[in-house]
């Protein structure tokens, strides 16, 4: 599996990113996991939410600069990747300002006694994601997660490479600590080591039959 930038016009392979190897994942996993157990699961509502608006305002303030990779990469009309990169922004400042709300405690209506359903992070999470959407993608779940206390792991589409990059720089940019997004160019073998680690605890898939 080859992760590269084939301009689609062209045809041109602009770019080729290396596979991490079985000894860089196990090392991503593993500060994942110490990053959600140590500090994102404890921090607050308002702090999780300030890091996603951040990373939304750099996105609407770098625009053009986060939409050019959409249309070299994928081939998405400019304007269209501006109008997808806006998106994206608004997918983050919206979770950020409603999942307190979204996920706070709800008082069930018993017979006899009390019942509440309570809503608590889970930890790592991994993202297999496609190519056509390339940042919205993304956004719809860092957006619920991260406010919701988890910390993910993405392994986005072999095709879209400077976008799955451009997006993990982001959340660091916006000041998320290490290991609380990370982006992972890996093989499906790969993802299968991933997936049956205890220590991730959700899959978020967008694929073919194969992926699956």
């Amino acid at each position: 599996m080859l992760y590269q930038t084939i301009n689609p016009y062209t045809e041109e392979t602009l770019k080729t990113f290396d596979l991490h190897s079985d000894a860089q994942l196990a090392s991503i996993v593993s500060k994942a996991d110490t990053t959600y157990k140590k500090d994102w699961r404890k921090k607050t509502y308002a702090q999780r939410a300030a890091i996603l608006h951040k990373a939304a305002e750099l996105m609407r303030h770098n625009r053009d600069a986060f939409a050019t990779p959409i249309t070299v990469e994928m081939g998405k009309l400019f304007r269209e990747a501006q109008a997808e990169v806006d998106l994206s922004a608004d997918i983050l400042d919206y979770y950020a300002d409603n999942a307190e709300k979204f996920l706070a405690p709800v008082d069930l209506k018993i017979d006899d006694g009390k019942a509440t359903i309570i809503s608590q992070p889970i930890g790592i999470v991994f993202c297999i994601e496609p190519w056509n959407f390339p940042y919205y993608q993304l956004a719809r779940v860092v957006g619920p997660n991260l406010m919701a206390g988890n910390v993910l792991i993405v392994k986005h589409a072999p095709g879209v490479p400077q976008c799955a990059v451009m997006f993990e720089d982001l959340l660091a940019d916006a000041g998320a600590p290490e290991g609380t997004y990370s982006n992972v160019f890996i093989t499906n073998e790969q993802s299968a080591t991933v997936v049956a680690d205890p220590r991730v605890r959700g899959v978020a898939l967008t694929g073919s039959n194969a992926r699956g």
